[in-house]
């Protein structure tokens, strides 16, 4: 397992005779990167607010320690910042949370009433944050825990923020597309420079030129904060998040994981790659090409490299997509986190079109050879059908519902998370399939065999669907979350996603191959079994 990795474990896999695993995509070093702040000690801080985890990374060595872990008192770190003691402060985006770590390790929570946290920054003692919002504050926060002092309200998503060489505060402001400036002690804000690209950061080089992300462009920018004048330092891929300098050298994140140093001149180094930051569900188009819902991206995986086909920054996105089933080369249905079914076409110019809205929180979905379409939707426990436009809950009361799959005599099966059992659903009755389970999650029916993702056993079962014996193909699978962690809720990002739980997808493609999604460690497997 590689070093320095969000996930590790010495054990191997566990495989039935006959059985064969292999990892298409290799782990991600991080749950995505959100925040990035240069050290005390040099080093890069990384916030995670997927995997509710803050890493430090060492650009010389490439050697990456978790500061703060998965399951810890930080969750869904977003951007980070550093007092003069060296104590670490952590907005907490989904939990409306800023926190301090301090030099010991211990956690306290500043204020727990900043929906959106997100934006933060320390000058001469003093902290300001803000919250990316519609209707965001730009505050300082006194470090007693007192309350705040509002500098700006009703801001359309600030975000990621500085104070300049001139003593002023320098916010991006993402829903209008803008960078202000205010003086910290208050006062009127002033525009700097417009007309950008989702901005979501801004921090200051040597010189005293601003640099920004753009989110939506993949573009690096120098900004003169006097004139507005800018300059592209580097075109990256859509989904930048955050920037800091490390001896002069700039760094840059991105949504997916990745690190990238800009040297100039339009040049570019990766530091670390970009990986996956779950991965959800998986489908196989009918021309043998498998596709990945990792939330933020959709991915196609072609020669061994994962290629982004929409994200929530591309024209016409399907949104935070979580379970997704292929309907033709290129078509998709998928369920998002915001409780959306939709379909989506991807080409020269994509389409997304709207089935059913009104869901809590979605998972898997399933479509039928008649259209018929089945979704499980873990929030209120129900499992429903959409046929011409008409939904029908076709049972309730379940106890998270996660998987769902149509069995050989069209009778709809879902995993029921909670209770560890799958089961089938027929004019409103549940009855068990499979029981004995611990966490199912995905579910695949071929002929008469259904395979379940078990992400509590860590496991892949075989279930014969008329004998009922029962065989694990694989264990000691890197899935759900590693031995003695639990990790807290995601309450999600509005209105980019609702709340983002994982999901391990199953599928199957037309040579028989089984591709599991391996959430723990970030990557695609594919299981074989000989004969």
């Amino acid at each position: 397992m590689t070093r320095g990795a969000r996930y590790s474990t010495t054990t191997p896999f566990t495989l039935a005779d006959g059985v064969g695993v292999e990892r298409l995509t290799p782990p991600s070093r991080l749950f995505g990167a959100n925040g990035l702040r240069t050290g005390p000690d040099n080093r890069i801080y990384i916030a995670q607010v997927a995997g509710s985890q803050i890493s430090a990374l060492d650009v010389r060595s490439g050697e990456l320690e978790t500061i703060s872990a998965k399951g810890g008192d930080i969750v869904a770190p977003d951007d980070i910042a550093f007092d003069p003691a060296g104590n670490l402060i952590a907005t907490e985006y989904m939990d409306a949370r800023v926190s301090v770590r301090g030099t010991d390790g211990s956690s306290r929570v500043l204020r727990d009433d900043l929906p959106g946290a997100n934006g933060i920054t320390v000058h001469n003692g003093r902290l300001f944050v803000n919250e990316c919002r519609i209707g965001g504050r730009l505050m300082e926060l006194p470090l007693d825990g007192s309350a705040p002092v509002v500098l700006q309200d009703n801001l359309p998503m600030p975000n990621a923020m500085e104070v300049g060489p001139d003593g002023l505060l320098y916010y991006p402001v993402m829903g209008t597309n803008d960078i202000w400036r205010i003086d910290p002690d208050g006062g009127t804000p002033e525009r700097v420079v417009g007309d950008l690209a989702g901005p979501d950061s801004v921090k200051f080089d040597a010189a005293g030129f601003i640099v920004s992300t753009q989110a939506g462009s993949g573009q690096v920018l120098r900004i003169d904060p006097r004139t507005g004048t800018r300059e592209v330092l580097a075109q990256l891929a859509p989904g930048l998040d955050n920037c800091t300098f490390v001896d002069g050298r700039l760094f840059v994140s991105s949504f997916d994981g990745s690190i990238t140093e800009v040297l100039g001149g339009g040049d570019s180094k990766s530091v670390l790659p970009g990986g996956l930051l779950w991965p959800l569900d998986l489908t196989v188009g009918p021309d043998g090409t498998l596709y990945v819902a990792d939330g933020t991206f959709l991915y196609e995986l072609r020669d061994g490299a994962l290629q982004v086909i929409a994200s929530l920054f591309s024209l016409n996105s399907p949104g935070y997509v979580r379970g997704i089933t292929a309907t033709g080369v290129g078509e998709f249905i998928g369920s998002t986190s915001t409780g959306q079914i939709v379909t989506y076409k991807h080409g020269p110019e994509p389409e997304t079109a709207l089935i059913a809205d009104g869901f809590d929180q979605l998972y898997g979905v399933a479509v039928d050879a008649d259209g018929t379409i089945v979704t499980a939707d873990a929030g209120t426990g129900k499992v429903a059908s959409i046929r011409g436009g008409q939904t029908e809950v076709l049972a309730s009361g379940l106890q998270r519902p996660i998987g769902v799959a149509f069995g050989p005599d069209n009778a709809v099966l879902a995993s029921e998370s909670g209770a560890g059992r799958v089961v089938s659903v027929r004019a409103g009755a549940v009855d068990t399939v499979v029981d004995g389970l611990e966490t199912p999650h995905g579910i695949l029916v071929r002929g008469n065999q259904l395979l379940i993702v078990d992400v509590g056993l860590k496991a892949l079962i075989a279930v014969d669907l008329v004998t009922k014996a029962r065989q694990t193909l694989a264990s000691d699978l890197p899935l759900g979350v590693p031995d003695g962690v639990v990790a807290k809720p995601l309450k999600g990002t509005p209105p980019f996603s609702g709340p983002m739980g994982p999901f391990a997808g199953i599928t199957a493609g037309p040579d028989g191959t089984v591709y599991v999604s391996a959430d723990a460690e970030g990557s695609v497997l594919a299981v074989r079994v000989e004969g």
